[in-house]
Formats: structure tokens, sequence, C-alpha cells
């Protein structure tokens, strides 16, 4: 697992994130408020100041609960949008 902090400090606006929503535990065990929690962590690292495509790591497998992508979903519509809701 990627350190978020230390890639967001070394990079900066220099480049965009796409990704950073894990796929391995999150999104396919967690409850939708756990994957909610999640997106706004990312995003408010990722985020800060720009420089983040929001989306899961890789492909979402079949044993992920809809509600769980749903969730995904709707938190990016809740808070991406700048300033962001911290």
């Amino acid at each position: 697992m990627s350190n978020l902090d230390e890639l967001k400090k070394k990079y900066d606006k220099r480049i965009i994130f796409c990704g950073a929503i894990d796929i391995q535990s999150i999104l396919p065990n967690g409850s939708p408020a756990e994957v909610k929690q999640e997106v706004r962590r990312v995003m408010n690292i990722l985020g800060n100041g720009g420089g983040d495509m929001l989306a899961t790591v890789h492909t979402v497998m079949n044993e992920v609960p809809a509600e769980n992508v749903l969730a995904m979903v709707d938190s990016v519509e809740e808070f991406g949008y700048y300033p962001l809701k911290g």
C-alpha cells in the first residue's frame, strides 16, 4: 500500500493521481460507510490543491457489493467539488 501523504508531498501538482481506492480490502469487505470514509480520506490527501482523478486501483471484481460501488460514486459526487469539503 502506498503512502499517499508522501506521494502527494513528493509530486504535488506535477502529476495527476488516478486510482487509490483499495479493491482488496475496503471495497469488497468494508461497509458503505467505510467506503465513503476512505473516499473522503483519499480525496483530502491527493485532491488537496488539485491533481486527483479518483478511481479504484484496478478492476472492480465480482465480489465487491454493488452498495459499495454506489457508495464510492455517491461519495465522489458529495465530496468531489472544489473546494473539497474535508
